[in-house]
C-alpha cells in the first residue's frame, strides 16, 4: 500500500472545505443584513437559519448564498421575503392545551390580588395565543382589568394578529384545544364566520396592544406581572437566550410569571436561582429574588 491519501479522506476533507465555506457566507450575510439593514440575526440557532437560507436561495433559483447576499442588498423585494423566511410563525389557538389549563389553575388565583395587570406576549406571532389568553381571562372576569401587550419582530404578522381573521378550517381544532384547556363556554360565541373565515370579536383586541419589539436588540418597555414567549427561545443560540432571560427578568416584577415553551426551561441558564418552579411539566415559574 501507498502512503498516498485515501479517497475517503479527500472527499472527507472536500466535504469539510465546503462546511467552512458555508459557514463563512452565512455569517457574512448575517453581517450584511445587521450592518445594512439593522436585523439582527446573528445568535439565531445555526443549523435552523441555515436551512432558511437554503431554502431562498432556491427559492430565488440561485446557486450560492453569496448570490443570495448580492441580490438582498439591492433588491428590497428579496430581503422582505428572506425576513419572512426567518420569521418563526408556527402557532395555534390554546396551543398545548394543558399550559393554559394550569395557567387558569395555578396563575388566575395570584392574578386576583392584583388591582390591574399587566401581560407581555413577546413573539406573538400572528396572534393566537393572545386571543386565547383574552378568553382566558374573560372567563375568570380579569380581562377588563387587564392590558396584554403583544410583541413580534415581523410587522406583517402583526397585522393579521390585528386583524383577527383566521381560517374556518382551523376551528375544529382550536375548539377541542380551548376545551382542553378549561374553556367553559361554546367556542363559536367568541368569533363570527366572513367570507374569508372567521373573526373574533373586536372585544377580545380592546385592551391588547400590538406593536413591534426585537428581543435580540430592543430594550424592556414596562414591568409585568406575566411574561409569555412560548416556543421562540428554541431557535436562539445560547448566548442570545442568555441575554433574553435577562431581559425577562429585568421586566418582570417580583413574584411575577414567566411562561415558555414546552421545549424550553430557565435550568443552566444565570437566572435559575431568581424564580420557584409553578408547573414543573408546564414551563411556569415565579420570580422571587
Amino acid at each position: 500500500m501507498g502512503n498516498g491519501t485515501s479517497m475517503e479522506e479527500t472527499m472527507n476533507t472536500n466535504i469539510s472545505e465546503a462546511e467552512e465555506l458555508e459557514k463563512i457566507e452565512i455569517q457574512l450575510l448575517l453581517q450584511a443584513l445587521y450592518e445594512w439593514y439593522g436585523f439582527d440575526y446573528r445568535d439565531y440557532a445555526y443549523n435552523s437559519m441555515k436551512r432558511r437560507i437554503w431554502h431562498r436561495v432556491h427559492s430565488e433559483k440561485l446557486t450560492t448564498i453569496t448570490s443570495l447576499l448580492d441580490k438582498v442588498l439591492r433588491d428590497p423585494q428579496c430581503l422582505q421575503r428572506l425576513l419572512a423566511d426567518f420569521s418563526i410563525n408556527v402557532t395555534e389557538m390554546f396551543r398545548d392545551p394543558l399550559f393554559f389549563l394550569e395557567f387558569r389553575e395555578k396563575v388566575v388565583p395570584m392574578l386576583r390580588t392584583y388591582p390591574s395587570i399587566r401581560i407581555w406576549h413577546a413573539g406573538c406571532s400572528t396572534g393566537e395565543e393572545v386571543y386565547s389568553m383574552a378568553m382566558l381571562l374573560q372567563e375568570e372576569g380579569l380581562y377588563d382589568k387587564t392590558k396584554i401587550y403583544a410583541t413580534d419582530i415581523n410587522a406583517n404578522v402583526l397585522k393579521s394578529a390585528k386583524n383577527g381573521i383566521f381560517p374556518l378550517e382551523y376551528m375544529k381544532k382550536y375548539t377541542s384545544n380551548y376545551l382542553q384547556a378549561g374553556g367553559n363556554r361554546a367556542f363559536s360565541d367568541y368569533y363570527s364566520v366572513v367570507h374569508n373565515g372567521v373573526k373574533f370579536h373586536p372585544y377580545l383586541t380592546k385592551n391588547i396592544v400590538f406593536a413591534q419589539h426585537n428581543l435580540v436588540v430592543d430594550r424592556s418597555f414596562n414591568e409585568f406581572h406575566v411574561i409569555l414567549c412560548r416556543n421562540v427561545l428554541i431557535y436562539f443560540n445560547k448566548s442570545l437566550q442568555k441575554k433574553v432571560h435577562e431581559l425577562f427578568y429585568e421586566s418582570l416584577g417580583m413574584f411575577g410569571i414567566l411562561g415558555l415553551g414546552d421545549k424550553e426551561t430557565i435550568h443552566y441558564t444565570d437566572v435559575t436561582s431568581r424564580y420557584e418552579e409553578i408547573s414543573v411539566k408546564q414551563k411556569l415559574y415565579k420570580k422571587v429574588k
